[in-house]
Parts: C-alpha cells; sequence; structure tokens
C-alpha cells in the first residue's frame, strides 16, 4: 500500500468512472465499416482522445466538424451498457466537491449523457473536449482542470486509463494513478503512470490536515 498527499484529484472518465466501451466499439466500429477503415484501428485510436482528432487522422480533407458531429448524436443514443465502475461512487463520495473534478476528452453533451446513465453526480466543474483547444495527450485539459480547482497541476493526481491520457497528466506536472481498465500494464508504466491499480476500488481518499490522502493499492 502507497499514501500520497495532494490537493485534488482529476479523473478521466471513460475507463476510470465509468465503462463505456461496448458502445465506443459499436458506434466507431459502424463509422469505420462506412468510411472503408479498418475498424480495430480506428477503435484503438478513438481510446482517449477526442472525436475529432480521430475523424481528423482518418479524413483529413474532409469537414470534420460536420462528421465528429454525426458520431457524438450516435454516441449519445447508444448507452447500452455504459455503466459505473468498481468503487467509483464510494472514491467519490469520500471526496469534497472542491477537491475533485472530471477531465473527459468527450464532448460536454456527452459527458453529462454519460455521467447520468451511470448514475454519477454532474462535478460543478467539468473539462470536455468543448472547454479546450489541445486534446490529449497536450497537458491543456489537466492545467486548465487544476487551474479551475483552484490548485498547481502539480500538487494534484491525475487518474487515467489510456496512454494518451497519462502523457497528458505527466506533461501538465501531476502525478498519475493509470487504471488496468483498458490496457495492461507495460503500456501505462511506458506512458509514464507513477502507479497502476485495477480501478477506483483499489483507493481510498480522506482529507487529513487539509490535504487530500489517498492511499493506494498498487501493482
Amino acid at each position: 500500500m502507497s499514501h500520497v498527499s495532494c490537493s485534488a484529484l482529476l479523473f478521466d472518465m471513460d475507463g476510470v468512472l465509468i465503462d463505456s466501451t461496448p458502445a465506443v466499439t459499436r458506434v466507431w466500429t459502424r463509422w469505420a465499416e462506412e468510411h472503408g477503415f479498418d475498424p480495430k484501428e480506428v477503435v484503438r485510436r478513438a481510446h482517449g482522445r477526442p472525436s475529432i482528432s480521430t475523424v481528423r487522422d482518418f479524413m483529413p480533407g474532409a469537414n470534420a466538424e460536420l462528421e465528429n458531429r454525426e458520431v457524438e448524436r450516435r454516441e449519445i443514443e447508444d448507452l447500452e451498457g455504459v455503466v459505473v465502475l468498481p468503487g467509483t461512487k464510494e472514491l467519490l463520495s469520500s471526496l469534497p466537491s472542491d477537491r475533485w473534478t472530471v477531465v473527459t476528452s468527450s464532448t460536454r453533451a456527452l459527458a453529462e449523457v454519460r455521467l447520468r446513465a451511470a448514475g454519477l453526480p454532474i462535478p460543478r466543474l467539468l473539462i470536455t473536449s468543448t472547454d479546450i483547444t489541445n486534446g490529449k495527450p497536450h497537458p491543456e485539459p489537466y492545467l486548465k482542470a487544476a487551474d479551475a480547482l483552484g490548485f498547481p497541476a502539480a500538487t494534484c493526481i491525475v487518474i487515467e486509463d489510456v496512454p494518451a491520457g497519462v502523457r497528458s497528466g505527466k506533461a501538465a506536472g501531476a502525478k498519475v494513478i493509470a487504471f488496468t481498465t483498458t490496457l495492461g500494464v507495460p503500456e501505462l508504466r511506458d506512458a509514464g503512470a507513477d502507479w497502476v491499480v485495477r480501478n477506483c476500488a483499489d483507493l481510498t481518499c480522506e482529507m487529513k490536515n487539509g490535504s487530500v490522502s489517498v492511499a493506494i493499492a498498487a501493482t
């Protein structure tokens, strides 16, 4: 068991707080097939990044905004299998509302729909792809989230599940806890994760002397 103190926790959403993998796979597989791309490659590259980045990667000459709106519409409509991951509700309920937020590559509309579908609260300060210019692995999402909460990113802990998110957190100067909900330990370690655990059930938080004390059952 490792113990660390921080100012706040900055959570990714998909693969960290909720499992939306079945829906993501269905939507991107259908999109790939319609456009003649390899579905497995499209799904792999879509994880943990703004959807418009994936569209631009595969269709550089297309109207990316238009294509992205269609992808978002499909994702908002497809909520089958979107569920909360183990330990999430318990961990969030142990944190003061001003000591955590969600930092997701989803659009704001999609993030709110998925959080509600999973029965989770929408944080007071929610950072989505709608709110930023540069998506993960750029540090902007986590720098903006930490600033919105009123803390330096270097005093926060980022919680992620894919390399792009891990790199975003590290580039922002934060420590990063990675979950093995999407990928294995080697990929997450290679991306720079400081700790690797299964999910929120492996974390325990409490307030101590004005800071968040985090107990980590790290692998």
